[in-house]
């Protein structure tokens, strides 16, 4: 009896100094992972930051939008930080859009812009002179860039050399097609703007109003840049959304990703 309670006794002991070993064999593994994890990131983040880097700008995370850069997975990130900041973006749009940086302007509590721009051209377009903000400038500038210059070449054999608009900022409630909002717009803080048609290099007009539902190539090319619009934009209503857009892309910087 004595000798069998002594065995279980040990066995009892030697389990719990299994168990204490593994336990510490953890917390060491776990450290130790921790700090592999550790060097791998701070290398891996001198790799990026070093001046000859062998990662493409437009794949580094610590180097600013460029416009003219392909298109990557890092491309909206990169916009989202540079439309976010005001200096970010006017160094962004710099070289790529004929626009002036101008003063905030408040009208009222619930009318306003900040980061305001006389905006005249983005990239190859022209647009009529239109007050908006930094962040609906660049928008527009890689969508122009990325989005409508190469549906114009794929659909229609030119180069678009105009936008045309109804304008961005404009203090006034939302309208929706079940009548007047009591919510202010988005236009009221110029996070918007509508575009209603474009001019092409060889004198062709584009509108929304005439050709959206018109059959060949001018309605697929109306249709592609929608579809690219929502890549650059948060929200994009056209035609297709209600009959308050049949003339016109409702093209937003802030909104929950709705592409109609």
């Amino acid at each position: 009896m004595r000798h069998a309670k002594r065995q279980q006794m040990a066995q009892e002991a030697a389990e719990k100094q299994r168990k204490k070993r593994e336990r510490s064999g953890a917390i060491t593994s776990g450290i130790a992972a921790f700090l592999f994890a550790g060097v791998l990131a701070f290398v891996g983040y001198q790799a990026i930051v070093h001046p000859d880097t062998p990662l493409p700008r437009e794949w580094n995370p610590t180097q600013p939008l460029r416009i003219s850069d392909p298109v990557t997975a890092m491309t909206g990130w990169k916009l989202n930080q540079a439309v976010s900041d005001q200096a970010q973006c006017l160094a962004a749009l710099d070289g790529h859009a004929a626009l002036q940086s101008l003063g905030p302007l408040e009208d009222t509590e619930q009318c306003f812009i900040t980061d305001r721009v006389d905006l005249r051209a983005v990239g190859q377009s022209r647009l009529a002179p239109v007050e908006t903000r930094c962040a609906i400038a660049l928008r527009l500038a890689m969508w122009e860039r990325h989005s409508v210059q190469p549906a114009a070449q794929e659909f229609l054999g030119s180069t678009v050399s105009s936008i045309d608009h109804f304008g961005s900022y404009n203090c006034r409630a939302m309208r929706t097609g079940s009548g007047p909002s009591t919510r202010m717009s988005t236009h009221a803080t110029a996070d918007a703007i509508d575009i209603a048609g474009f001019g092409l290099a060889n004198g062709t007009r584009i509108r929304l109003l005439a050709d959206w539902e018109a059959e060949g190539p001018r309605r697929d090319f109306l249709r592609a840049v929608r579809n690219g619009a929502c890549d650059w934009f948060n929200l994009t209503l056209s035609p297709d959304y209600n009959r308050l857009h049949a003339d016109h892309f409702h093209l937003q910087s802030r909104g929950w990703g709705l592409c109609r």
